[in-house]
C-alpha cells in the first residue's frame, strides 16, 4: 500500500483535490501492483458507490439549510440567542455558544457555521471589549456543535459507509451536543467574570418574546426531523425533503425568500453535494483497494500486536482521528478509514451508534484542534488575528470538548440514552 499512499500525499501536496487524489492514488497502485486491468472496472464501481437511495438527504438537508441561512434565519438566531443570555456577563460569549447549538440544527456542517456566525458574531464580541482572538477561538471551537447536532451531513455519510442508522445517530448527537454547549457556556461565564467583561443590557419582554417568536419555526426544525425519524413519520430521506418544504413554507411566510434566493441556494447546494457525491463515488475506488489488498485486516493485527486490551486500542484509535481531523475533511477521513474502523469496534465492542457518536465527535474536534485545524484558519480570515492567537485561545475550549468526547467513549448512557428512550410510536 506504500504506493497508493505515496501517491495519494504527493498530489494532495502539490494541491490536487482530494476526491482526485483518492482515484488516482487508487490507480497508481493497481498498476504497479500488476491489476492495472481492474481500472477499466472503476466507472461502475464510482456509480455504484452514490447509486444509494439515503445518499439523497445530502443535497436535500443542504438545501433546507441554505433556505433557511438566506432567508435571514442566521441574523434571527443571533437575535434570539441575546435575547435570551445577552444580558449576562459578557453576553456576548455566551451569544456565541447558544448562536452556534441553534444554527447547528440548520446547517448541519462545521465549516458553513463558522463561516456565517464568524462574519457576525466576531466583530459584536470585539465591540463589547473581548479580546479578538478569543472571540475567534470562541466561534471555530463553538462550531463542533455543526456536525454533531441533528441532522448532520457527517453522520449521514458514517450511516451509509457503517450500515449504522442514521435516525439513530441523528438522536444520539442530541446528548453530547448539549454536553458541548452546557461546557462551551460554563467556561464563557467564567472568563467573562475572570477578565470583568461588560454586560449588555436587558431586552425587555416584549423584544424577548418577538424575537422568540420569530426564530421559532428554525428551532422546530431539528424537533421535527428527529421526532419524525423516530415516530416511523417518515425515513431520514423523506425527513430531509421534508425540510426542503418547511424552508420554503418558513422562508415565503416571512416573506424572507424571494425566487432569486431560491434559486442562488439550490446553486449553491447542487455545487456542494456534487463534490461530496464525487469524494463518496471515489472512496469506492480506495475501498475496493483497502479490501483487495486486505488493508483492514493487517492494520488491526499490527494493533493487536501491540496490545490486546480495548482500552488500550481504544485511545490508539482516538488519538489518530483526533490527527487526521486536522488535516483532512470528515467525510474523507471517514471514507478513508471506514473499513478499519469497522475492524477496530469488532475487538472494542462497543455499541454501533456509540461507536458513530465518537468517531464523528473525533474527527469535527480535530478541524478546530492546533495547529492547522481548518476551522482555526476560517476564523482567523474572518477575525484578522494570527494563527498563533487564535489557537492559544483555543486549547481550553477543545479541553472541554475533549472532555465531552472522553464522556461519550467511556460513559454508553451520554449517546444512547435518547435513541433507547424514544421508542418508535406504533
Amino acid at each position: 500500500m506504500g504506493a497508493f499512499f505515496g501517491a495519494f500525499f504527493l498530489l494532495l501536496a502539490t494541491g490536487v483535490p482530494i476526491a482526485l487524489a483518492l482515484g488516482v492514488g487508487g490507480m497508481i497502485h493497481l498498476y504497479m501492483s500488476g491489476n492495472g486491468a481492474i481500472v477499466l472496472a472503476f466507472p461502475q464501481r464510482m456509480m455504484a458507490g452514490v447509486d444509494q437511495f439515503i445518499l439523497l438527504t445530502i443535497p436535500l438537508f443542504l438545501l433546507a439549510g441554505m433556505l433557511m441561512n438566506v432567508g435571514g434565519i442566521t441574523d434571527r438566531i443571533v437575535v434570539f440567542a441575546r435575547a435570551m443570555v445577552g444580558h449576562r456577563k459578557g453576553g456576548m460569549s455566551s451569544v456565541t455558544v447558544l448562536s452556534s447549538g441553534f444554527f447547528a440544527g440548520i446547517s448541519g456542517s462545521a465549516t458553513a457555521e463558522a463561516s456565517a456566525l464568524g462574519s457576525i458574531l466576531i466583530p459584536a464580541m470585539r465591540k463589547q471589549g473581548m479580546p479578538p482572538a478569543y472571540a475567534a477561538a470562541l466561534v471555530g471551537v463553538s462550531s463542533i456543535m455543526g456536525p454533531i447536532i441533528p441532522p448532520s451531513i457527517t453522520m449521514i455519510i458514517y450511516g451509509v459507509l457503517s450500515g449504522t442508522s442514521i435516525g439513530q445517530l441523528f438522536i444520539a448527537g442530541v446528548g453530547p451536543g448539549l454536553l458541548l454547549a452546557a461546557g462551551l457556556l460554563i467556561y464563557a461565564g467564567w472568563r467573562a467574570r475572570r477578565d470583568g467583561f461588560p454586560v449588555t443590557p436587558k431586552m425587555r419582554w416584549a423584544e424577548r418574546r418577538q424575537a422568540t417568536i420569530r426564530t421559532l419555526p428554525a428551532l422546530v426544525l431539528p424537533l421535527i426531523i428527529v421526532v419524525g425519524i423516530k415516530a416511523g413519520v417518515f425515513t431520514p430521506t423523506e425527513a430531509a425533503a421534508v425540510a426542503v418544504a418547511y424552508a420554503l413554507v418558513v422562508g415565503f411566510a416571512y416573506r424572507d425568500l424571494t425566487l432569486r434566493r431560491v434559486w442562488e441556494s439550490l446553486v449553491a447546494a447542487t455545487l456542494v453535494s456534487s463534490s461530496i457525491l464525487f469524494i463518496t463515488a471515489m472512496a469506492s475506488i480506495v475501498a475496493f483497494v483497502f479490501t483487495l489488498e486486505q488493508v483492514p485486516t493487517t492494520i488491526a493485527s499490527a494493533v493487536l500486536s501491540v496490545s490486546e486490551n480495548p482500552i488500550v486500542v481504544l485511545i490508539m484509535l482516538n488519538l489518530a482521528l483526533l490527527v487526521l481531523g486536522m488535516f483532512l475533511e470528515p467525510i474523507s477521513i471517514l471514507i478513508l478509514t471506514m473499513p478499519i474502523l469497522l475492524q477496530f469496534n469488532k475487538i472494542i465492542a462497543m455499541d454501533p451508534v456509540q461507536f458513530g457518536m465518537m468517531v464523528v465527535l473525533n474527527v469535527v474536534i480535530g478541524m478546530a484542534t492546533p495547529p492547522v485545524g481548518i476551522l482555526l484558519f476560517i476564523v482567523c480570515a474572518a477575525s484578522g488575528q494570527p494563527l498563533t492567537d487564535v489557537a492559544k485561545e483555543s486549547v481550553p475550549l477543545i479541553g472541554i470538548c475533549l472532555l465531552v468526547l472522553f464522556l461519550v467513549a467511556a460513559v454508553p448512557a451520554v449517546s444512547l440514552f435518547l435513541p433507547h428512550a424514544m421508542l418508535p410510536m406504533r
